[in-house]
C-alpha cells in the first residue's frame, strides 16, 4: 500500500471540477483501530506506545486487568477477564462472531475528553460503562469494506469532528457547530469540577470493580453555558419525544415527556445556525439527506402520542430501528415541517436507491443508514452493516453517474472504543468541541488514488471543506482553519 504524510500537492480546479457528485455515507460508532487497526501500511495498533495501550484507573494506577461491566455496572461473567492490553473481539478467548450483538461503550462528550487524556488515550476503560470492553478490536480483513479500502484510499488520520457521541457529531457534519440550548433546565446541565471534568460520585468504584458513577446522570447533556453536546431529541417529528396530546402531530412536545417518573426529556429548540445545506442552496446546488426508514418513522412519529412506537428506537425484527437524533437537519428551523426545503431535501433511503439506479443523484447526497444497518454496537451487528454499505458501493459503481463521483464512507464517532492515535491539539486543528477520537474513513471513486493510505490530518469538517471548495460555497465559520479538505486522496 502506498502512503502519504500530507496533501501538499493538491488537484487544480479543473481536476476538482471533474467531480460532479459527492456521496457521503455515514456509519456508526467504531474507532479506526477497532476495525482497521491491522490494515497493511496504516497507522495501526502495532504503532501504539506502551503508555497508550495500558489503561489507568481513576487514581492513575494501572488497571489489574480488563473487566467488562454489564447494565448493572458490575462485572459481566459472560465476558472473560483480559490482560490490560488491546484484544481481539473475534478471537479466543472472547470469540464474538461478527453477526453477534456486543456491548456498546460509553460515547459522551466529557467522557471522551477524559478518555483521550491529553493524547495518552489511557483512560478509556475507566470512563466507560462497559469497562475494559473498549479495548477490543476486529480483524477487519474479513469484512467486504476492507477490500474497498485496499482498492481505493483509506484515511488513517481522520478524526471525529466533536468529542462524544452521535448527536453532536451529526450536528458537526452539517454545521461544524454545537447547537444552542440556552434555556435548558439545571437537571440537563453538566456538573463539572474545578478542572472542567465530570464530577464522580463519592461511591464511584475503581474501574477494576465497576463502572464509573457520575453526579450528572445524563453524562452532561448540556454544557453549563447552554450548548447541547449529548443526545437531545429533535423539535420536529420523527423525534424520540412524542407530540403533545393536544398539539400538532408533526412537532415534539415542547414540554417534554417524563421518563420513568423522572424529569421530562425536553427536545432541542429549533436551531438557526447556517448549515452546509443552506450554503449549497444559496449557490443553487441541489442536495439531499437520505435516511433509511425515514417515511416509516415519520408516520410512526406523527400519530396519536398514546400509540406505542413501532419504528422509532424499536428493535423488533421488522423495524429499521430509526434513530431520530441521527437526523441533523430535522433540528433546524429552515427545514421545519411544511417548508419547501424540507420536502425537497429530506428524503427516504428508498429514494436514494432509486436515484442511484436512474443516475439522478443530486450533486451532494448524504446517506444515513437505518439503525439496523449502521454497525452500532448493542442494537445491530458488524456484518449486516458491512454488507449493506458494500452493496451500496457496488450499486453506486454501476450507476450512470459513477464516472464523475466521489464517495466518502465514514463513521460519526468512535462508539467509545479505544484508539491509540492522539487527536490534533494545535490551533487551527482543534477547538473547544474537538476533534475527538480517530475514526475510519474511505474515499472511493474514479478520481481517487488506488491502493493508497492518506495520512493527512482530517476530521468530519474536512467533508464540509471539500464541498465548500468544490462548489464555491461560503465557508461555514466552525470549520477548522488548518484541517485538510480530502483532496490529498485525489489523483
Amino acid at each position: 500500500m502506498a502512503a502519504c504524510a500530507s496533501s501538499s500537492t493538491k488537484p487544480d480546479a479543473a481536476s476538482l471540477d471533474r467531480i460532479q457528485n459527492v456521496v457521503v455515507i455515514y456509519a456508526e460508532n467504531h474507532s479506526f483501530d477497532n476495525i482497521y487497526g491491522l490494515f497493511p501500511g496504516a497507522n495501526g495498533i502495532a504503532n501504539a506506545t506502551a503508555e497508550q495501550k495500558l489503561q489507568l484507573d481513576h487514581d492513575g494506577t494501572p488497571l489489574k486487568e480488563l473487566v467488562t461491566f454489564g447494565a448493572d455496572g458490575k462485572p459481566d461473567d459472560r465476558y472473560p477477564r483480559m490482560p490490560n492490553a488491546p484484544f481481539r473481539i473475534d478471537a479466543s478467548p472472547v470469540n464474538r462472531a461478527t453477526n453477534q450483538i456486543v456491548p456498546s461503550p460509553t460515547h459522551l462528550f466529557y467522557n471522551n475528553q477524559e478518555q483521550i487524556n491529553g493524547g495518552k488515550n489511557n483512560r478509556f476503560a475507566a470512563m466507560s460503562a462497559v469497562g475494559g470492553w473498549v479495548m477490543g478490536y476486529y480483524d477487519g480483513s474479513q469484512f467486504r469494506m476492507w477490500q474497498w479500502a485496499r482498492d481505493y484510499t483509506l484515511a488513517d488520520n481522520f478524526y471525529m469532528g466533536a468529542f462524544g457521541g452521535s448527536f453532536l457529531n451529526h450536528q458537526y457534519l452539517v454545521c461544524a457547530c454545537a447547537p444552542r440550548f440556552e434555556n435548558a433546565p439545571s437537571y440537563m446541565r453538566a456538573q463539572l469540577d474545578a478542572s472542567g471534568k465530570l464530577q464522580k460520585k463519592p461511591t464511584s468504584p475503581s474501574a477494576n470493580a465497576g463502572a464509573v458513577q457520575l453526579v450528572s446522570g445524563n453524562g452532561g447533556q448540556v454544557t453549563p453555558d447552554g450548548y447541547a453536546v449529548n443526545t437531545t431529541q429533535p423539535p420536529y417529528q420523527p423525534s424520540g419525544v412524542v407530540p403533545a396530546a393536544s398539539g400538532p402531530l408533526e412537532m415534539a412536545n415542547p414540554n417534554g415527556v417524563a421518563r420513568n417518573g423522572g424529569n421530562p426529556e425536553l427536545p432541542l429548540p429549533p436551531q438557526a445556525t447556517k448549515t452546509i445545506g443552506d450554503a449549497l442552496s444559496a449557490k443553487s446546488i441541489d442536495w439531499a439527506w437520505y435516511a433509511g426508514g425515514y417515511q416509516r418513522a415519520l408516520a410512526d412519529g406523527t400519530q396519536d402520542p398514546t400509540v406505542p412506537r413501532k419504528v422509532i428506537y424499536t428493535k423488533s425484527a421488522d423495524s429499521p430501528n430509526f434513530q431520530p437524533h441521527h437526523q441533523p437537519f430535522n433540528y433546524f428551523a429552515n427545514y421545519a415541517p411544511g417548508t419547501e426545503a424540507r420536502a425537497r431535501h429530506l428524503r427516504d433511503g428508498e429514494d436514494f436507491l432509486k436515484a442511484i439506479d436512474a443516475g439522478q443523484l443530486p450533486p451532494v447526497a448524504f446517506y444515513k443508514p437505518a439503525g439496523v444497518n449502521t454497525q452500532h454496537p448493542s442494537y445491530t451487528d458488524m456484518i449486516t452493516g458491512d454488507r449493506h454499505i458494500a452493496d451500496l458501493l457496488d450499486r453506486l459503481k454501476s450507476s450512470p453517474q459513477w464516472k464523475s463521483m466521489l464517495v466518502i464512507v465514514t463513521y460519526d464517532e468512535n462508539g467509545g472504543y479505544w484508539d491509540h492515535a492522539a487527536p490534533p491539539a494545535a490551533p487551527g486543528l482543534s477547538d473547544r468541541w474537538g476533534p475527538g477520537t480517530r475514526i475510519p474513513t474511505l474515499l472511493i471513486g474514479p478520481m481517487v488514488k488506488k491502493g493508497y493510505v492518506d495520512s493527512t490530518s482530517y476530521d468530519t469538517g474536512s467533508i464540509l471543506k471539500l464541498l465548500t471548495r468544490r462548489f464555491g460555497l461560503e465557508p461555514l465559520p466552525g470549520v477548522r482553519e488548518k484541517v485538510g479538505d480530502l483532496t490529498g486522496a485525489l489523483q
